[in-house]
């Protein structure tokens, strides 16, 4: 059964908002409620993602990085922090490549035209 991209959108929307809504009310750290919201949050955009492929033939820039990929990540990252003299990528490493004005001019002539990337 093909699941309308419509409607799968709007479910995702939701999910966004339900998740900050959680975010937002949290009363501690582990609050059940916003891995609750975590959860419905990545099943919707997954339902959005595969319908989106599957009735127009296109996907979105976003990926899921799977608890096993995740806990390799934070392995990896623990070994090189442990080695004298080793820094670790932050954003200040990544900024260093984008030129924030060129990506608003991009940003800019995509919405002004109706297109998105």
């Amino acid at each position: 059964m093909t699941v309308d991209p419509r409607a799968a959108l709007d479910r995702f929307v939701a999910a966004l908002e339900a998740h900050y809504h959680a975010v937002a009310a949290r009363r501690r750290d582990d609050d059940p409620a916003v891995d609750d919201a975590y959860d419905v949050l990545a099943d919707a955009f997954e339902v959005y993602d595969d319908a989106l492929a599957t009735v127009h033939g296109e996907a979105t820039p976003f990926y899921l990085v799977d608890d096993d990929d995740e806990d390799e990540d934070d392995e990896t990252l623990d070994d090189e922090d442990d080695r004298p003299g080793a820094a670790r990528a932050g954003a200040s490493d990544l900024d260093a490549h984008v030129d924030d004005d060129d990506l608003l001019d991009r940003l800019g002539d995509d919405v002004g035209s109706g297109q998105a990337r």
